[in-house]
């Protein structure tokens, strides 16, 4: 009967160290695909922002003569003014001015509600977080690729001009009577 508890012991000993190996290799497994998830985020990133880059610049190339053909005489644009107003990171992707009007447009990808709704809300704090604009006539335009649930309908209704991605070049597709809101 020893024999017999000796073996059992040992069999219960041989499966209590597999089962501390296996956890061991879980844990290793865990942190590889965590390291591989943190890889991938990085990717994401790199992909978001070089398409988004890649946006701007289609968008910008055409916006000066697109906004005088609206009768708003911009000289020049700047891409992605970055800064920093209440402790928090604030960017643009593309101002264009004459040093009286600024118009300020947000590029995406693909324009969806929210972004619209985002920018809406960073154009009525815009003269605070741009101070050196207070004095300027501020208007609003959304760029985009492709959009989503008449997000382009929904910027329109919100006093943004609509600026398409279309090829080599953009287009502003509200209509030639379309009046932009003054922010």
């Amino acid at each position: 009967m020893s024999t017999k508890r000796t073996t059992e012991k040992l069999d219960f000993e041989k499966v209590w160290l597999m089962f501390q190996e296996t956890d061991k290799k879980f844990q290793e497994t865990d942190k590889k695909f965590q390291e591989t998830d943190k890889k991938l985020r990085k990717l994401e990133d790199l992909f978001t922002s070089q398409w988004g880059k890649l946006m701007e610049k289609l968008v910008e190339g055409d916006l000066i003569k697109l906004l005088n053909e609206r009768g708003i005489k911009v000289n020049y644009t700047h891409s992605r003014t970055k800064g920093i107003y209440n402790n928090k990171k604030f960017e643009f992707d593309i101002l264009a001015e004459n040093g009286e009007e600024i118009v300020v447009v947000e590029a995406k990808t693909t324009l969806r509600p929210s972004d619209v709704k985002e920018f809406v809300n960073k154009l009525k704090i815009f003269k605070e977080i741009m101070p050196k604009y207070a004095n300027n006539k501020v208007l609003g335009a959304v760029a985009f690729l492709d959009s989503v649930s008449n997000s382009e309908l929904m910027a329109e209704n919100k006093g943004l001009f609509v600026i398409k991605a279309t090829g080599s070049s953009a287009s502003i597709t509200n209509s030639p009577d379309f009046k932009p809101k003054v922010w």
